[in-house]
């Protein structure tokens, strides 16, 4: 799958959730995480698995995006964009991602 494609099927996803996502936010995170996105066990987050919500928190939240947060605050936002995809059982990690950027006005990181 070529990049333009993976990011084809990312904006489409994400559409579900914001009608009119920023293609640029989406390209950007698909240019740094193509590779995770492609491999099938690392895809999707896990709203179930504490593991897979601590690395979010650590690897994305806390050294990607530096957020100045407590435990209690990053816990919050992460429930929230766990529920707010809890209709889909397979949350794409791309979407996450990019709900959690938008959610923390994060932006800049990316683009």
């Amino acid at each position: 799958m070529t990049n333009a494609e993976l990011l084809a099927e990312v904006v489409e996803k994400a559409k579900k959730y914001d009608p009119q996502p920023d293609e640029e936010l989406l390209a950007a995170l698909v240019d740094r995480y193509a590779v995770v996105f492609r491999n099938a066990d690392a895809k999707f987050v896990s709203c179930s698995d504490k593991d897979e919500l601590e690395r979010v928190k650590k690897s994305f939240l806390l050294d990607r995006l530096k957020v100045d947060m407590d435990d209690e605050e990053m816990d919050r936002i992460l429930a929230e964009v766990c529920e707010q995809m809890k209709e889909d059982r397979r949350k794409h990690r791309g979407v996450f991602y990019y709900l959690l950027t938008k959610k923390l006005g994060k932006r800049e990181v990316f683009v």
